[in-house]
């Protein structure tokens, strides 16, 4: 089952408390206070496991607590210290605060182990406070209490290309005919109720993850359809692929404009990443009707078909499409697609043409966000930098 938000309670474990104790031995008078410590609480982890892909194994569970520390013995034995709790998640949770809504943890990197709460110190022994005015003290400090946090597990789906679509526009189709994920496809509306990832290969060294995301509908941002429920999933997702069905009631430019206003609705962010557009099922149509589609959209984008597609990634020269006439891909048009291109899943047509499109579309979405981390540290390393006095900074 997928469960990617789940809202339980942790708590560290509770230091043991300090022992009150005096050391008693045949022929040894007044052995003087040995009261041991108490041991430290058992912490609260999370550790990020690829392997995992959902919260399911946590539903159900209202609390999870650590151990607490036993306390401590005479003859100075200190108690033994409570055990650690490991919370496993999936890359991409969050770990929010179920009280104020603030974001606590975000776990993004695969191996990642983060101590959330530390477990409660364990009590001094009354071996501690003897001194030369108090020769017999008869206290010891207890244990320190644990800490409870109530927090909501939430998972957001890690992806170099999101798919956004209306339901039954062949998202899953596709991410079926490109990668190793088998979703179920049917021919009826929400067939996919739940998100579903996928490794895309493209070359021998070469591969990006690809997320099929349920179906959107107008209204996806106020929480029509499962639109709310899922949209949450393609916000981590480094650039989009928009697909239009050539052969719905729908026309080329309410399913483009609706697409492009819900996500603008949900996230100003989101909305704004690299994006290209994909026209399905054009196994159904003949070349001209294919084209009609076609320039239908390009008119609304304002642009011009061009021969990028065939040029760079081998698509079909009978029919028409659209790419980004800059080399690289880095510097995409402002709020134009990559690239557009009429592909169909079925027959199998410009579809290693989409494939290697996404994956250079993949690799500049890479190429700039290792040079916008490369660039923020370097502005780091100068702030953090101090320069010599009278030296011009």
């Amino acid at each position: 089952m997928f469960v990617d938000n789940v809202e339980l309670a942790l708590s560290s474990g509770k230091g043991g408390a300090g022992c009150v104790s005096f050391h008693t031995e045949k022929f040894v008078i007044k052995g003087g206070p040995d009261g041991g410590d108490g041991g430290r609480g058992g912490s609260v982890w999370f550790r990020v496991d690829n392997n995992t892909d959902t919260l399911s194994h946590l539903r159900g569970k209202r609390h999870i607590k650590a151990e607490n520390g036993r306390p401590g013995e005479g003859r100075k034995r200190f108690g033994r210290s409570g055990k650690d709790v490991e919370v496993v998640v999936p890359p991409g949770t969050q770990v929010v605060d179920a009280e104020t809504g603030e974001m606590l943890l975000d776990l993004t990197r695969p191996g990642e182990r983060v101590k959330f709460l530390e477990g409660g110190k364990g009590g001094l022994g009354n071996v501690h406070f003897k001194s030369s005015t108090n020769q017999r003290p008869t206290y010891a400090q207890p244990g320190m209490p644990g800490i409870t946090k109530r927090v909501r597990l939430e998972m957001k789906l890690i992806a170099d290309v999101g798919l956004v679509g209306f339901p039954n526009v062949g998202k899953s189709t596709l991410i079926s005919s490109l990668s190793n994920a088998r979703p179920e496809i049917a021919n009826y509306e929400f067939t996919t109720l739940t998100p579903k990832l996928g490794v895309v290969t493209v070359g021998e060294y070469d591969s990006f993850m690809m997320a099929d995301i349920p179906g959107i509908i107008e209204g996806a941002s106020d929480g029509r359809g499962l639109g709310l429920e899922f949209l949450r999933h393609i916000k981590r997702t480094k650039s989009l692929l928009l697909m239009l069905d050539a052969t719905n009631y729908r026309t080329m430019r309410y399913q483009y404009e609706t697409l492009k206003e819900e996500l603008r609705r949900y996230s100003e962010e989101l909305a704004s990443r690299p994006f290209a557009v994909a026209i399905t099922k054009i196994d159904a149509l003949d070349d001209n009707a294919i084209d009609e589609k076609t320039e239908e959209l390009l008119e609304v984008l304002s642009l011009e078909a061009n021969e990028g597609m065939t040029e760079r990634f081998d698509a079909d020269e009978k029919l028409l499409s659209y790419a980004d006439p800059s080399e690289s891909w880095e510097e995409p048009l402002a709020e134009k697609p990559v690239f557009v291109l009429p592909f169909s899943s079925v027959s199998g047509r410009n579809l290693d043409a989409l494939r290697f499109g996404l994956g250079a579309m993949v690799q500049a979405s890479r190429r700039r966000e290792k040079e916008t981390v490369g660039s923020q540290e370097n502005e780091e390393e100068a702030v953090q930098t101090p320069t010599a006095e009278g030296e011009e900074a």
